[in-house]
């Protein structure tokens, strides 16, 4: 139980983070004990929803050193930078605050995963100090308690405390006002709440039913009969349901599921809501709410929605963010590791060999190109540059694609869903708790082929897609581990090629000849040699010149500092000696490959070269194994 301690030392750092004091007592004390505590109480205790929220993000960030999404969310930044400059605006009184947040995407994208985040992190930054929270107690709308400063004294609360307060009394609230405290508001009850979902305070959701039985009292309550008999009167607001998401969600944030679903008498609701700050239901006057709406929606949704002249000015009151799949593949496979780690320990415990993510979100990402029967070479070029990878000269991170022109890239193809569906499915039927890469596109071709919504000319191009993963990458990754895992098997061999390599060249610049360490022959430099090796890393016949007299610079410097020169010393040359060496020694895996048996010292070179696929490259014996048996077959081949 190594990680007991650490585990437990981090339950306790979240108490002392999140230790919240409870409070309770009338207006009278709120003002002398929490509204004046601090020059900043009164200006925090005035926020509203978006306010709050924004707070609550930057909280996030400067209580934990991370961001409140890290390590949920992969390959979206610039929807959750968009998401947080919409709150950021909001918070600073633009008209923004008064538009309905809308997060459109394709299916499994990552949208509801942004919302429930918001929602736990508002639930949480509640339980602080710094997003401390009070409400007049027993208002079923948890309104806040400045809400009880007439009208006419809020300008003298604002010159006093630098804070406005905005906002009405609810129809409960006033008319408990009246009957329990006779009008004297400094003896209204008021306590510190806590967000949370469960207990429908300042978190709410609401996904629509079926058109035609969906009822506006989901939303905002209705009246109850049953509280008639008591009270004697339909328009008192104590024989009113509060039970409506909205009145749940006031103080925090609704999240509205499928918006464009909901009948468009919801819709003009939840957005008078939104730039009005109110809702109107039959027997009260407007009842002010302060709360976000976060919606969301699919594309197919909300195509049909814009097709629709008469929504036009309700397109107008959103603010919409997309919210696409990633088309970077190292942040898809993250994606796939996460939702696997949270499944089932049949699943969780199976072992991947450490391209067998990478390859799945490669083809994810073919998918999700629209342009993805170009030619293979620019479509390789595109898979790599949205990784960031240095590609025909392009830095890292320059010359990457953009969605400019391509205003569907990224919005349609493979879910990630689709794809871990495949993956247990391989997992389950495979007898063993270890899949290779090939397994992976196996399930994948499976996958496809089974799946009835797929039309014809899309799956032959998918399954296109998987072979061109196999061909382009993953070939590629696994004879590299394979490479490096061999070179290391020959350290002795590759030192001594570095050594071969030092005396031709510089042999080359000085314009002298060599000694043949065989037959002691003096003899010219073997430029043969020198070019096998410098081209396995592209030095040109051009470059070659600069190229060498820069490694014997180093050489030298290394020598006069009293250092060897060493593989470590030039990483370009160290490469080119490990690609040379890999071809010189080739051999060797294809005798493993071959019908007779091997030697003692192969079967034990080939023994090592496994063994570290398994220690230093993330492979279990299994596929150590098939890697290596995979990487014979490749070498049969050319």
């Amino acid at each position: 139980m190594a990680h007991h301690q650490p585990f437990l030392d981090s339950l306790h750092a979240y108490t002392q983070r999140h230790r919240a004091e409870p409070w309770r007592g009338t207006f009278s004390q709120f003002i002398e004990q929490v509204l004046a505590a601090t020059p900043a109480a009164p200006a925090l205790l005035a926020r509203n929803a978006h306010q709050y929220i924004w707070d609550m993000l930057c909280w996030s960030r400067a209580g934990t050193g991370t961001d409140l999404f890290a390590g949920e969310l992969f390959g979206l930044d610039g929807a959750l930078a968009r998401v947080g400059a919409y709150f950021q605006a909001a918070a600073a009184g633009s008209e923004v605050g008064r538009r309905m947040l809308l997060l459109l995407g394709p299916p499994s994208g990552g949208k509801s995963t942004l919302v429930i985040l918001l929602k736990r992190g508002l639930e949480e930054y509640s339980q602080s100090e710094d997003g401390a929270l009070y409400a007049i107690a027993g208002c079923p709308v948890h309104e806040s308690p400045l809400h009880l400063l007439p009208h006419s004294m809020r300008p003298q609360f604002r010159d006093s405390y630098g804070a406005v307060a905005e906002g009405e009394l609810c129809p409960h609230c006033r008319a408990r006002l009246e009957r329990q405290h006779g009008g004297d508001f400094l003896q209204m009850p008021v306590e510190r709440i806590f967000l949370s979902e469960a207990e429908r305070r300042g978190v709410g959701t609401y996904a629509p039913h079926d058109p035609a039985t969906a009822d506006m009292a989901d939303l905002v309550g209705s009246v109850d009969l049953s509280k008639v008999a008591e009270v004697g009167d339909e328009g008192d607001p104590r024989a009113w349901s509060w039970s409506g998401a909205v009145y749940a969600a006031s103080r925090g944030v609704l999240e509205m599921i499928e918006i464009l679903k909901a009948k468009r008498e919801f819709l003009h609701l939840l957005l008078t809501l939104t730039q009005e700050r109110n809702v109107k239901v039959a027997r009260f006057p407007l009842i002010h709410l302060d709360v976000a709406i976060v919606a969301h929606t699919n594309l197919a949704e909300f195509r049909r929605f814009v097709q629709e002249s008469e929504n036009e000015a309700l397109l107008d009151r959103m603010v919409i963010v997309q919210v696409p799949y990633t088309l970077d593949y190292r942040d898809e496979a993250r994606i796939y590791a996460k939702l696997i780690k949270s499944a089932a320990p049949a699943f969780r415990d199976a072992h991947l060999d450490p391209h067998a993510l990478h390859a799945a979100a490669v083809f994810a990402i073919l998918t999700r190109l629209p342009d993805s029967e170009g030619r293979e070479d620019e479509l390789a070029r595109k898979v790599r540059l949205h990784a960031g990878e240095d590609v025909d000269g392009t830095r890292r991170g320059e010359g990457a694609p953009t969605r400019e022109g391509a205003p569907d890239e990224a919005l349609a193809g493979v879910s990630p869903r689709f794809v871990v569906n495949a993956l247990s499915h391989a997992i389950i039927h495979s007898g063993r708790r270890s899949l290779g890469t090939m397994d992976v596109l196996l399930a994948l071709k499976d996958a496809i082929e089974s799946d009835a919504r797929i039309e014809p000319r899309k799956k032959r191009a998918w399954l296109e897609h998987v072979v061109f993963t196999r061909k382009e990458f993953y070939n590629a990754w696994v004879k590299e581990d394979v490479h490096r895992a061999l070179f290391v098997s020959f350290g002795q061999e590759a030192q001594d090629l570095l050594d071969k390599y030092l005396d031709e060249v510089e042999a080359m610049l000085d314009n002298r000849q060599v000694s043949d360490p065989i037959t002691n022959d003096e003899r010219r430099p073997d430029e043969r040699f020198l070019r096998a090796v410098e081209e396995k890393i592209h030095v040109s016949d051009a470059g070659k010149q600069s190229f060498r007299q820069e490694v014997v610079r180093k050489a030298m410097g290394a020598y006069k500092r009293g250092e060897q020169f060493s593989l470590a010393s030039h990483a370009p040359l160290r490469e080119a000696i490990q690609q040379y060496l890999f071809e010189q020694r080739r051999d060797v895996l294809r005798l493993v490959g071959s019908a007779r048996r091997p030697d003692e010292g192969v079967r034990g070179r080939v023994a090592a070269v496994e063994q570290r696929l398994v220690d230093e490259y993330g492979y279990d014996s299994h596929s150590a194994r098939e890697a290596l048996s995979y990487v014979t077959t490749l070498l049969a081949q050319e």
